[in-house]
C-alpha cells in the first residue's frame, strides 16, 4: 500500500479495546434521553448512543459584521487573518475532515461489488458525499494548532481515524483511515487557501485525497472542489461547490470526472453536479448527475443524451417530490442569493447512488451540524486517561465555545495562540526544527506528487513524546 507496516495495522490490543469501546457511538441512533457529556445511554446491544444536541445552543452573530474584519483583507491570504470566536463552530478543522467518514457505508460498497464500473460509482458518491456536510455550515472552524491531533474509532461503522495538524504556514492537516476489516485505506492532507474577494470567501482546495480498496488492489485519487462562502458583508450567508473533480482509478484507468456549477446569474445550476464515469479509452460508461446537497444518479449515456434533447424541446419531465435542500431567499434584496425551488429532475431507469442524511431537528440551533457532526466533540468520563494529550477533545476554547462559555472561550483562543506564537519563537531562538508527530512528509504512490503520509504508531497508544500544546 506504500505504507509501514507496523502494530496500528495489526491485532488490537487490550487498549484499542479500550478506546474503541470508549469511541464507539452509533449515527444512526437516538438518544431520547437527551444525556451527554459522561451520561451516555446504553442500548440492550451494549453499543451506546451518542449524544443528540450539543450542551448549549448556537451562540447568535446578529450583532456582528464580519466586514469589519475583513474590509481591510481583499485579496489576501487569511490563514494568517486572526478571527473573532463568534464566527466559528466548536469543532477544529481536524474533526470537519473526519466528517469524511460520515457516508463509510459506500466505501463499504465499493469494496463488496465484483464490478469496476460500479465500484467507480460508489467512489465517486463517496467523494460528493464528503462535501454534503458543508451544506449551510457558515460557520468557521477552528484552526487546529501546530501539532494538535484527532482520533475517532467506530466500531460499529467499521474503521479508526486519526489526523494531525502538520504545518502551520501554511497550514496543512493530514489524516489516515483504515477500515478494521483491513479492506480499505483513506488518507490525504488538505491546505486550503483563503481568499476574501470583497462579498465572498473562498476556499481553494489544495491536497490529494486517496482510496484504496485493498481486496481490489485499487487506487483512487482526487481533489475537493472550491467551496465559496457568499454574503460575508450584509445579507444571509450561503455556501457553494464549484470545479471540477477528477477521480482516477490507477489500476483500471477508469476516470470520472464531476463537474461542480456555479449558481450561475439565475440560481439554475445552484448546488448542481454532472459529470461521466470514462474508461482507458475515454469511452464515457455512465453519466452522474444530482445535487451535492440531496442526492446523486447515475445512468447509461443514450438515454441522459435522449432525455436532454427532449428537454430543449420543452418536452415533460418526471420531477421527484421537493426535498428538504429546497433553497428560499429569506429577503432577496438583502440576501442577493437566487430563489432556487427545483430540485433533481429524475430520469427514467436511473440508479440512485447516494441521498443526504436528514439532520436532526434541532440543527439549526447546533451551527447546522449533521447527527455525525454533534457527536465528534463528545467527551466522556476517563476518555482524558486515553486520548493523546494533543487530542481535539481537550482544547479549551473549543470545549468552552461548545458550552456556551463564549468570553471564556476566547480568552482561551488567544492563550493559545499566544502560546503557539512564543514556542515558535523559542525554536527559532534555538534553531530546532518542528518534528511531526504521526505523519513524514514523502510522495504519494499513486500520483508522484507531493504527500504527508501516516507514519504508523498511532494506536500503539505511546504519547510520552507528544507536545503541551493546550
Amino acid at each position: 500500500t506504500g505504507f509501514d507496516s507496523d502494530n496500528s495495522s495489526g491485532d488490537f490490543s487490550e487498549a484499542n479495546h479500550k478506546v474503541a469501546e470508549m469511541l464507539d457511538l452509533d449515527p444512526h441512533q437516538s438518544n431520547r434521553t437527551g444525556k451527554h457529556n459522561g451520561e451516555t445511554e446504553i442500548q440492550e446491544n451494549g453499543i451506546k448512543r451518542h449524544r443528540t444536541s450539543l450542551p448549549a445552543p448556537m451562540f447568535s452573530r446578529s450583532d456582528f459584521s464580519v466586514w469589519s474584519i475583513l474590509k481591510k483583507c481583499i485579496g489576501l491570504e487569511l490563514s494568517k487573518i486572526t478571527m473573532p470566536i463568534v464566527f466559528n463552530e466548536p469543532l477544529s478543522f481536524l474533526q470537519r475532515i473526519t466528517e469524511y467518514m460520515e457516508h463509510i457505508y459506500l466505501i463499504n460498497k465499493a469494496c463488496s461489488h465484483a464490478d469496476p464500473l460500479e465500484r467507480m460509482q460508489a467512489v465517486a458518491a463517496f467523494a460528493v458525499s464528503a462535501v454534503a456536510s458543508q451544506w449551510e455550515r457558515t460557520g468557521k472552524p477552528f484552526n487546529p494548532l501546530l501539532g494538535e491531533t484527532y482520533e475517532l474509532t467506530r466500531e460499529d461503522l467499521g474503521f479508526r481515524f486519526i489526523s494531525e495538524q502538520v504545518s502551520h504556514h501554511p497550514p496543512i492537516s493530514a489524516f489516515y483511515s483504515e477500515g478494521l476489516n483491513k479492506d480499505f485505506i483513506f488518507h490525504g492532507s488538505i491546505y486550503p487557501k483563503l481568499k476574501f474577494w470583497g462579498k465572498s470567501i473562498e476556499a481553494e482546495p489544495r491536497g490529494t485525497i486517496t482510496l484504496e480498496l485493498l481486496k481490489h488492489n485499487e487506487a483512487y485519487t482526487w481533489t475537493n472542489p472550491t467551496c465559496c462562502v457568499h454574503n460575508v458583508i450584509i445579507g444571509k450567508l450561503w455556501l457553494e461547490q464549484y470545479g471540477t473533480v477528477e477521480i482516477v482509478n490507477h489500476s483500471t484507468g477508469d476516470k470520472c470526472v464531476l463537474n461542480f456549477k456555479p449558481c450561475g446569474l439565475f440560481g439554475k445550476e445552484l448546488h448542481r453536479v454532472e459529470g461521466y464515469i470514462q474508461d482507458k479509452n475515454r469511452k464515457k460508461l455512465c453519466v452522474i448527475y444530482g445535487k451535492w446537497t440531496e442526492c446523486l444518479w447515475c445512468t447509461d449515456p443514450t438515454t441522459y443524451e435522449t432525455y436532454k434533447k427532449n428537454e430543449k424541446r420543452g418536452g415533460e419531465q418526471k420531477k421527484l417530490k421537493p426535498s428538504e435542500d429546497v433553497i428560499k431567499s429569506e429577503n432577496d434584496e438583502a440576501d442577493d442569493m437566487p430563489e432556487v425551488q427545483d430540485t433533481v429532475q429524475f430520469i427514467p431507469g436511473s440508479k440512485l447512488l447516494w441521498r443526504i442524511n436528514c439532520r436532526p431537528p434541532n440543527s439549526s440551533q447546533m451551527y447546522n451540524f449533521t447527527s455525525f457532526a454533534v457527536s465528534l466533540n463528545e467527551l466522556e468520563k476517563g476518555m482524558e486517561a486515553i486520548l493523546a494529550p494533543t487530542d481535539c477533545r481537550l482544547r479549551p476554547d473549543i470545549r468552552n465555545m461548545e458550552n456556551g462559555n463564549m468570553d471564556v472561550a476566547s480568552k482561551e483562543k488567544e492563550r493559545l495562540e499566544e502560546k503557539q506564537r512564543a514556542a515558535r519563537k523559542e525554536r527559532a531562538k534555538d534553531e530546532v526544527e518542528w518534528h511531526t508527530r504521526w505523519f513524514h512528509q514523502g510522495t504519494n504512490p499513486y500520483t508522484g506528487t507531493s504527500d504527508w503520509l501516516y507514519s504508523g504508531g498511532y494506536f500503539d497508544r505511546n504519547f510520552s513524546d507528544c507536545p503541551d500544546i493546550y
